[in-house]
């Protein structure tokens, strides 16, 4: 999805409107971090979602949160690591893969990737 003049998810085409959703958006990136080496899990990063996973809500998107806005898309992820790697690498190999996957899918730069790890498991 090429930019055209609009938010980063949006193309006006002389047909109509693309409009792709942060939901969608947050799909491409959990699949993205899915593949990322090191990555044992997502974490929760609201109540809401602390709440939905004592009760067995399964949410595909959980730890992941994206913001679109002044043209550009940030995304926040919380991830937990497995225990032995090396942080660092598993938080930047995550940060690429992410920025690839959103904009090979969308053909637009992503403005940042944050990354936080939330905890460590075997």
């Amino acid at each position: 999805m090429s930019h055209q003049a609009g938010p980063p998810n949006q193309r006006q085409l002389p047909t109509g409107t693309i409009e792709v959703a942060p939901h969608a958006i947050a799909s491409i990136v959990a699949h993205a971090v899915g593949q990322s080496y090191g990555v044992v899990g997502m974490a929760p990063h609201t109540f809401r979602e602390g709440v939905a996973q004592v009760l067995h809500q399964r949410d595909a998107h959980r730890g992941v949160d994206v913001r679109i806005g002044n043209d550009q898309i940030e995304i926040d992820l919380y991830i937990i690591v497995g225990y032995g790697t090396r942080i660092g690498e598993v938080a930047r190999n995550v940060q690429e893969n992410v920025r690839y996957a959103v904009e090979r899918a969308l053909g637009v730069p992503v403005a940042r990737v944050n990354v936080r790890v939330q905890g460590l498991r075997d």
